[in-house]
């Protein structure tokens, strides 16, 4: 009987590799390939949305971001919704230049009931097609001068929906933000850029994309109301036929949580919109595996389920090997080495991820040298706390909540962190 239990948790990291492993040949692609240079095909008219609720601390800094662009101005109009705001983000906005609708409801909650106010405003007092594309931010974001102009580029050469290099304004801060932000360089770096090398796609994640309003035309707005509205809908435009592009020179910066409360319940949230996501698509997805476009299906499979249901697995496995083994008088050491040479297995992982991604992101991460190596050991142990929030996610009641934002940042102050 003592013998099981390793062969199991072997078992576990054999399916963990052959479901992930792709993803480390994606290492030397983006080292060894460089992209094609894309240009404009013209400069088109965008509008940039943004849901704000309660955000008067931060929504100032975005709009001025906005409106420093390099791209012309008279291309560009500012949309804001402020969402059930009880402070002055409404006034703040108007009076930083942007163009403001009010929304109040209290029923349905969310960014994707805010951006579908919205697109139905957009088309009543201007129409949608009034504007080729619209870019979606969170009030807190920050946005480098070029960044219309380069995700400019690689709009209109076949992609209807775009992504962008994802930086966070706090990475610094302490361990959670850190392990926020350089994950979702990582997610920039060594999965949408090698996505968009190999002509596969890449998947927004939350904020910081365009998307044609050809698209939203035919969706009919934002029809997007699970939990993680982002993922629902990248999955429902990939089984659609749509492949998402991504620019990396188009750099933006959000605000990540800093205290582990505010990061469980965000993550929770997350992990329960994956499971939401599932059921939802599950089956389409599973068809797509048998399609000419399989290896994008398998791609984006990976990011919304197998790491979630083989943490269920090994928590399940090792659980009952404790109890069977302190039932019957069995090897407890040998259970107990077993269980910390997969622990040990999972964060040499993760850190050697952590680590290549700091490395060649290094110029990238706004704060001090030392920070920056310690952010590397401590990204498995962020990491490591989605086992617990996965299996609270599966019987937990999540509601949609907001993130509160204080880093109240210009873009210029954000460059002198470097």
């Amino acid at each position: 009987m003592d013998m099981i239990w390793p062969i199991l948790n072997t078992a576990i990291s054999v399916l963990f590799i052959f479901c992930y492993a792709y993803q480390f040949v994606y290492i030397p692609i983006v080292l060894l390939k460089k992209q094609k240079k894309l240009e404009a095909v013209k400069n088109h008219r965008y509008a940039v949305l943004v849901s704000a609720l309660n955000e008067e601390k931060v929504i100032g800094n975005l709009i001025d971001s906005i409106k420093r662009q390099d791209y012309p101005s008279e291309l560009i109009d500012i949309i804001i919704v402020a969402d059930n705001c009880t402070d002055k983000t409404a006034e703040t906005a108007r009076n930083a230049g942007a163009i403001v609708y009010e929304r109040f409801n209290r029923e349905e909650r969310g960014k994707g009931y805010a951006l579908n106010f919205l697109f139905q405003n957009i088309e009543k007092d201007y129409g949608i097609e009034s504007y080729d594309g619209y870019f979606v931010f969170d009030a807190d974001n920050l946005l480098e001068p070029n960044y219309i102009t380069e995700m400019n580029k690689v709009f209109g050469h076949g992609y209807r929906i775009i992504t962008s290099y994802r930086n966070s304004k706090n990475y610094g801060a302490n361990w959670i933000s850190a392990g926020y932000s350089l994950w979702f360089l990582r997610d920039a770096k060594y999965l949408n850029y090698p996505r968009m090398l190999l002509g596969t796609s890449a998947a927004i994640a939350g904020t910081g994309f365009v998307v044609s309003s050809s698209l939203i035309k035919e969706n009919g707005g934002w029809p997007f109301h699970l939990l993680t509205e982002d993922i629902e809908f990248v999955i429902d435009s990939i089984i659609k036929g749509e492949t998402i592009g991504y620019c990396g020179s188009a750099v933006f910066y959000d605000e990540q949580p800093e205290t582990f409360m505010a990061s469980w319940h965000q993550r929770v949230r997350w992990t329960r919109g994956y499971y939401q996501v599932f059921r939802k698509f599950g089956t389409k997805m599973l068809r797509g595996l048998f399609s000419p476009r399989c290896f994008t299906f398998f791609d984006m499979s990976m990011i919304i389920l197998p790491a979630i249901i083989l943490t269920f697995i090994a928590i399940l496995v090792n659980a009952a090997g404790l109890i069977v083994t302190l039932a019957t008088g069995g090897n407890l050491l040998s259970l107990i080495l077993t269980i910390l040479k997969l622990i040990g297995n999972g964060y040499l992982t993760v850190f050697l991820v952590g680590l290549i991604t700091t490395i060649t992101e290094w110029n990238q991460i706004h704060c001090s040298a030392p920070k920056k190596i310690l952010s590397v050991f401590t990204f498995p142990l962020f990491m490591f706390t989605y086992v617990p929030i996965a299996v609270a996610a599966a019987f937990k009641k999540v509601e949609w909540k907001p993130v509160k934002h204080d880093v109240a940042i210009s873009i210029d102050e954000l460059s002198q962190k470097k």
